[in-house]
């Protein structure tokens, strides 16, 4: 309980985390000596007291460890070395193609890992935890099932090839349900209970949080929902690429132009926008109606037109939902599902360093922006 004391607070003297822990002086100093030595906690001063020597003040070292969050998609690979408290030490891209066979595709990642941890002068055998976000659904093991996104991507076992590199635990996981996380986390979502992440981009995809965790349900598969042709996600951008077709010229960028044109008030423009989120909220409906979650995140590509986009698709959720919650966009973006990683490393390694404390095994991201926003209120 002393580590979880120290991790919560700024900076602490042995007087405050004896009163926080309830230990008495000479047992909580014997375990903060013990946190120095082992690199979790640091002395970083003292203040005068009123009697006796100077209070020493202790404070969590973010430094003690570091995790590491990739991000392997169809068009880009991402990775970010983060300390304990998700502050980046450094990063890598690499752009790639979808028909990129899965070998080259992993020999890419491989080398973004290693720019990421030269860029700091790291070795491999020094990270605490690895977590991968990666397009299709992944199995508890860490292998992919099924990926419509990924030339060969399906039965790729990511976990096993980045286990024979790193000698830390390692964690994968769909991009669309740790977008989700690190929406929760540090985002859009910050401190929400139940809410939906929709993907919205050249894929359509969600997730859920439910009761302040990831629903993955028994296999994986939670919230591909678009897997049905009734939800009309397969082909709704449909709408936004027909209308820049039409246009003199056309774009490479066939939904960017739709909605810039949008918001210059294209009439034609708008309307494929309409249709657009017309589809779109089919499938976000049923989930609105099965979760009755306290918020909507729209990610992805599309997130960043949320200004034409959000308006309409909320016209479409109020004529099928009872309720319409709160829909917003991604303040991540295209970074989401990366940070999501690095919480999902972040959450193994406190558990790991806190199973021992009487106090919860992890550091609850979700209590902690609970306790923020009643301090705003």
């Amino acid at each position: 309980m002393t580590i979880h004391a120290l991790r919560t607070q700024p900076s602490c003297t042995i007087s405050d985390l004896a009163r926080l822990t309830g230990l008495s002086r000479p047992a909580v100093e014997d375990v903060v000596n013990d946190l120095v030595d082992q690199g979790w906690a640091e002395l970083i001063g003292t203040q005068a007291a009123a009697m006796g020597r100077p209070a020493r003040r202790y404070r969590f070292r973010a430094a003690a460890r570091h995790v590491l969050g990739l991000d392997i998609g169809a068009h880009k690979i991402r990775g970010v070395l983060a300390d304990l408290d998700g502050g980046v030490r450094s990063q890598a891209t690499v752009a790639v193609q979808p028909e990129l066979s899965s070998r080259r595709r992993l020999a890419r990642a491989g080398d973004v890992v290693a720019r990421c941890l030269r860029e700091v002068g790291m070795a491999a055998d020094e990270l605490s935890a690895v977590a991968v976000a990666t397009t299709g659904m992944v199995d508890d093991k860490g292998v992919v099932t099924l990926s419509t996104g990924i030339a060969d991507w399906a039965g790729v076992d990511v976990a096993g090839w980045l286990r024979s590199r790193v000698s830390c635990p390692v964690f994968v996981e769909n991009d669309t349900k740790l977008a989700a996380v690190a929406e929760q986390w540090r985002g859009a979502a910050r401190g929400a209970e139940d809410l939906v992440y929709v993907l919205a981009g050249l894929r359509t995809a969600a997730s859920l949080i439910i009761g302040g965790q990831l629903h993955r349900g028994t296999g994986g598969a939670a919230g591909e929902i678009g897997l049905m042709p009734e939800t009309r996600w397969g082909f709704a951008q449909d709408h936004l690429t027909r209308w820049s077709a039409s246009q003199p010229g056309g774009s490479k960028d066939a939904a960017r132009a739709a909605f810039d044109a949008a918001r210059s008030a294209d009439q034609s423009a708008r309307a494929a926008v309409r249709r657009y989120s017309r589809d779109l909220a089919v499938g976000v409906a049923m989930l609105v109606l099965a979760l009755d979650p306290e918020l909507v995140v729209i990610g992805g590509g599309y997130s960043a037109a949320g200004d034409v986009l959000l308006d309409p698709l909320r016209r479409e959720l109020e004529k099928r939902c009872l309720t319409v919650p709160n829909l917003v966009r991604s303040e991540l973006g295209g970074e989401a599902p990366v940070y999501g990683a690095i919480r999902l490393a972040l959450d193994a390694v406190e558990t790991a360093a806190f199973a021992q404390d009487a106090a919860p095994a992890s550091v609850s991201y979700v209590d902690d922006q609970r306790r923020a926003r009643a301090a705003d209120q």
